[in-house]
């Protein structure tokens, strides 16, 4: 999947013009690409499309015009679209309230590193967790993760095939595996080269 380029987006009046337009698509096309992971966390998948639409608000709601400004933009955002042989997702933890948010994310310290995706019967692919920066510290985690699962040629295949595709948590704390419908696990497939 290419990466974003300042070529890619759309001037400010041509992206104020598509705006209502591309916000239901992308409300359409989010939708697919979204896998509840029990009752409080969520893995949204990213793609080209995902992440245009971040950029193109950002640039909007700051303002930016300057090609260096977009250029920072771009590299900050990029790193969430798909290289070709990975899926990669924000991972969000929601709660009902600020109180329960807080007392559970101060007990799921490091749980992002233990993430993982199932093709079929094969073995668990673990996600690779915030390659920016650490999010985790203290036995606290944040509600906001970004991953990466690395997947080999054969289970590239397997998906394509049609293989099961599931993802879960392997951790005591919050144990659960969600296996993908059919429209989820093909939109995903499109994501690999």
């Amino acid at each position: 999947m290419q990466k974003l380029t300042r070529a890619g987006l759309l001037s400010p009046e041509a992206y104020a013009a598509v705006r209502p337009a591309l916000r239901a698509r992308l409300a359409a096309h989010k939708q697919r690409r979204r896998v509840a992971l029990g009752d409080y966390a969520t893995l949204l998948f990213e793609d080209r499309l995902t992440v245009q639409f971040q950029v193109q608000e950002m640039l909007r709601v700051e303002r930016l015009a300057d090609a260096g400004a977009i250029d920072d933009e771009l590299a900050a955002y990029n790193p969430l679209v798909p290289d070709g042989a990975n899926l990669k997702a924000t991972l969000m933890f929601a709660f009902a309230d600020a109180a329960a948010r807080q007392q559970a994310l101060g007990a799921l310290g490091g749980v992002e590193h233990r993430v993982y995706a199932r093709v079929g019967a094969r073995t668990p692919v673990f996600a690779i967790a915030d390659e920016d920066l650490p999010r985790s510290e203290g036995g606290k985690t944040s509600a906001v993760h970004f991953l990466r699962f690395e997947f080999a040629p054969a289970a590239i295949a397997a998906i394509r095939a049609g293989d099961a595709l599931a993802f879960g948590i392997a951790d005591d704390r919050l144990p659960v595996e969600t296996t993908l419908d059919a429209i989820t696990r093909e939109a995903l497939a499109e994501d690999f080269d």
